[in-house]
């Protein structure tokens, strides 16, 4: 028999926090607190993954028990990524901006028994916790434990009192690699939140594709601001991919506004951020009333939502180039990331590459699927439900009573995005919007994304978004929700005729409402449930361009 002569080694968590421990003492994480930073090095982070690791041990916290965390970004949420999945337990990050219901409805179903929350939001925390008979410890971070008033039979504990004395070494488990380390839920906006649980394998694999020239190309002389949020898809597996190769983290906390953001970079410099384009869009409008340079990243990576083309010029004057990616909580998140092909140097060929969603490395797979179920070629013309699939990419949603795979989620082993898109031979991908958010009017499509990019690409527009909306003759029509730079730009009249030369008369929208802020989700995201919603009770004072 011919066999491989290569000894195994499981893919732990593990061994991620011991390796970064040892070999990368220079790489911290630091946490900016409003006027400075507190610095904590992957030395330190090791040392308390241990010690807290012993006290989790002692709260009777045993292999696949759900530790919860309800956090900011900052040094400590990292102690907790590194030491808990590392101890065997399962790391469940929960979503400060979800309802209450939702929340309730996540912590009871994931069955957490022990929560750490910052101090700052655990009044929050505290309307949750009578709804939740489990949970049976919460440990305090960030502040003393009296910031928690918990229901009777839960014990609180403060962080730094929990893990002091303890040995700052620990005798991690030998797990397999495909134990559950990580569990995240869906933002939850068509349904409840779904689970899903990521394996040490699936996060060893995703970290390097992180860190690959194909990735985010990221390496031990990298710092970066990890602005998406560590609630949200382990922020994107930088937290994971930092330990790997080395990598120092800026931490907001919760210092989230474009005003902070840019004081850090001036205090930092980091290197790279990642960030959903409303974060952006929000600091390009501080930097045109407050110019400061930036140039010292070399690359944002922007995800969650399409990027407008007029977002990526912006930054470009500002010498920062955005690099487009793609890709969801089932994924890991990493899907694809646009990188124009070796050899195209000419800037307008290069630009029409980085407006598409991207390249898929070789673990995800991908595949188009038109209303027939038929597979559509890559042509870069044919659209079709994208469906993948992949060694980071989950097969099931989370339920207690057994993970599920419902066929309207999951089809043949390939997971449904929900995204309409279409690929190019060469294997760029580009999305042309959500199935759900696809505007059918008078038996023709119409793109909400690609008509919020036209319309963001007015200057004088900061944030719209597009929904369909029922029209007696058209079936449906869209409706634009916008913020706009100056109130005399309100102009449904002017902002028409900016369409009208960029796009075919039938698509350009007639109902129009303005508004200081568009709705958004629990990740930033533009909330069009929300937003139809909203339009649908009357909320909104609407601009008819056929009543004018």
């Amino acid at each position: 028999m011919f066999a491989s002569t290569m000894q195994e080694g499981e893919l732990t968590i593990a061994r991620l926090v011991e390796y970064s421990r040892r070999v990368f003492p220079e790489a911290k994480v630091t946490t900016w607190t409003g006027t400075e930073s507190r610095d904590m090095s992957f030395s330190e982070v090791g040392d308390k993954a241990a010690q807290l690791a012993h006290a989790l041990t002692e709260l009777g916290v045993t292999r696949t028990d759900r530790v919860a965390t309800f956090m900011w970004n900052n040094n400590e949420h990292q102690v907790a990524y590194a030491g808990v999945p590392a101890m065997g337990a399962v790391l469940h990050t929960l979503n400060l901006r979800l309802s209450p219901e939702q929340a309730v409805f996540i912590i009871n179903q994931a069955d957490d028994r022990v929560i750490l929350v910052d101090a700052s939001v655990a009044p929050l925390l505290a309307r949750y916790l009578p709804g939740t008979p489990n949970v049976r410890h919460v440990i305090v971070v960030n502040g003393p434990k009296e910031a928690l008033s918990a229901p009777e039979g839960i014990a609180v504990h403060g962080f730094d009192e929990l893990i002091a004395g303890r040995p700052t070494t620990f005798e991690w488990p030998v797990l397999d690699e495909r134990d559950p380390a990580v569990m995240c839920y869906t933002s939850g906006t068509t349904g409840d939140p779904k689970g899903v649980v990521y394996s040490h394998r699936s996060i060893w694999l995703h970290s390097m594709q992180v860190n690959s020239t194909s990735g985010m190309s990221l390496g031990n002389s990298d710092s970066v601001l990890a602005i998406v949020p560590m609630f949200h898809v382990m922020s994107w597996g930088l937290p994971f991919a930092a330990m790997m190769a080395g990598i120092t983290l800026v931490m907001p906390d919760r210092f989230l506004q474009p005003e902070p953001l840019l004081a850090i970079m001036a205090a930092e410099k980091p290197t790279f951020a990642a960030a959903v384009p409303t974060i952006w869009q929000g600091v390009a409008a501080r930097l045109e009333a407050a110019p400061q340079d930036i140039s010292h990243l070399r690359e944002v990576v922007v995800g969650g939502a399409a990027v407008p083309p007029s977002m990526i010029r912006t930054f470009d004057g500002y010498g920062v180039p955005i690099t487009h990616a793609w890709g969801m909580t089932e994924t890991s998140p990493l899907g694809s990331v646009s990188r124009p092909p070796f050899g195209v140097d000419d800037p307008d060929e290069a630009f029409a590459y980085r407006v598409t969603q991207g390249r898929f490395p070789p673990s995800v797979q991908a595949r188009l699927i038109g209303d027939d179920g038929a597979e559509l070629p890559w042509d870069g013309v044919s659209s079709g439900e994208l469906e993948v699939r992949g060694p980071w990419i989950t097969g099931a949603y989370y339920s207690p009573e057994g993970n599920v795979s419902d066929p309207s989620k999951f089809h043949d082993g390939w997971l449904r995005t929900g995204d309409v898109s279409s690929i190019s031979p060469d294997g760029f991908m580009t999305i042309r919007d959500r199935t759900k958010d696809m505007i059918k009017t008078g038996g023709e499509w119409i793109s909400s994304v690609e008509l919020e990019n036209t319309v963001m690409s007015n200057p004088t527009v900061a944030e719209a978004a597009v929904v369909g909306v029922p029209d007696e003759k058209w079936d449906e029509r869209p409706f634009v929700l916008a913020v706009v730079k100056d109130p005399a730009d309100a102009d449904v009249a002017r902002q028409r005729a900016f369409l009208f030369e960029r796009i075919p008369r039938w698509q350009v929208p007639e109902r129009w409402a303005f508004v200081s802020e568009v709705p958004k989700t629990s990740v930033g995201k533009f909330d069009k449930k929300v937003v139809r919603a909203q339009y649908a009770e009357g909320a909104y004072e609407v601009i008819d361009a056929r009543e004018a």
